[in-house]
């Protein structure tokens, strides 16, 4: 896939996904830092891995899961899985509740993070009526088709997938450093 930073890369991510990950960031800093005021840099050590932990699955649930679509291809995260295939590799593009890949190995796969359908929205007018205006999640489908339609007969990567191998990593860490916070406080 191509590098986060090119020019014909973009990523769909639920709205609320930043704004909760910039919130619980805010949160667990100010709960650690009024821990360190109140009780000390060794106590806050004690504490964090449960601040930290609750950040993680803020983390998980409302930021990781997004859909990137490049010229070669598309990466979809639901939550710790990554789905990554080609182009070539699409039967199909729906937008149910969520955007929906329908793959060539008979799968179909929902996607988490990315465009959602919602209603249309009514602009206000001086007349009175109403000017229904396209839904963000149709015109992000409607991207998103053209870049299939548009897309080259090279682009037919298999489809793998995986795990979100940072946030597990993350995971793992902040699990032990949780054990050793109880092993601590039961040692007296």
């Amino acid at each position: 896939m191509a590098d986060e930073q090119s020019e014909g890369v973009r990523t769909f991510r639920a709205p609320s996904g930043p704004a909760a990950l910039v919130i619980g960031s805010l949160l667990a800093l100010f709960l650690l830092g009024d821990a360190v005021a109140r009780a000390g840099w060794g106590q806050m050590l004690l504490l964090a891995p449960w601040v930290l932990l609750v950040l993680w699955i803020v983390y998980v649930n409302s930021f990781a899961s997004a859909v990137r679509i490049d010229d070669d291809g598309v990466v979809v995260q639901n939550l710790l899985r990554r789905i990554e295939f080609g182009w070539q590799r699409v039967r199909a593009v729906d937008l149910r509740w969520q955007l929906v890949f329908s793959l060539d190995d008979g799968k179909d796969l929902a996607c988490y993070g990315g465009p959602a359908k919602a209603g249309p929205i009514r602009m206000p007018s001086r007349g009175g009526d109403g000017e229904e205006k396209v839904p963000a999640g149709i015109r992000a489908l409607t991207e998103i088709e053209e870049r299939w339609q548009a897309a080259p007969d090279t682009a037919d990567a298999p489809i793998r997938r995986s795990w979100d191998r940072p946030a597990v990593i993350a995971l793992g860490v902040l699990v032990a450093w949780a054990v050793v916070a109880i092993l601590v406080v039961n040692a007296g």
